[in-house]
């Protein structure tokens, strides 16, 4: 199933585009693009406003920091730097998409998925053109469609 924000549901929903309302340590985002494109700057004032956004609003903003954030492959998020190809930076990405778990619509929209293989062909595979490649995005949704699949058996087996 092709991740894409032009895509139908649920593959359209589960897109960093979609707007999925979420906080992330304390700072309420509107999607997950918005938190995505808030990394590239360093001043948390900045990065709360970003995290306000959804859709193309959110990339654009983000993208007039691409070249400084790829010159020196850092990104940052509330005060701390992080290196793009550091495991606190994988870290962070397994928080937000966390943090983003909790919002009904993604849960239902990635519950829909069940049983399909998952891909966001459109994504950069180089980790030092962009904050979230095609492997570390769809990795996300796996396992955390997996989660949420055994999180609802267990709720099933208590109903019984």
């Amino acid at each position: 199933m092709e991740i894409s924000s032009k895509a139908p549901y649920p593959a359209g929903a589960l897109s960093n585009f979609a707007p999925h309302a979420f906080v992330f340590d304390g700072v309420p985002c509107a999607s997950m693009e918005g938190l995505l494109q808030s990394f590239k700057h360093n001043k948390p004032h900045i990065q709360a406003e970003i995290c306000k956004l959804a859709g193309m609003a959110a990339k654009r903003r983000g993208s007039q920091r691409n070249r400084q954030w790829r010159r020196v492959q850092k990104l940052w998020w509330n005060g701390v730097e992080y290196d793009r190809h550091g495991r606190e930076y994988q870290v962070l990405l397994d928080r937000a998409f966390d943090a983003l778990s909790v919002n009904e619509g993604f849960r239902n929209a990635l519950l829909a998925t069940r049983g399909a293989v998952l891909r966001h062909s459109m994504g950069k595979s180089n980790p030092s053109d962009t904050v979230l490649t095609e492997r570390e995005f769809v990795s996300r949704l796996t396992r955390l469609r997996e989660r949420l699949v055994a999180e609802s058996r267990m709720a099933n087996r208590s109903a019984r």
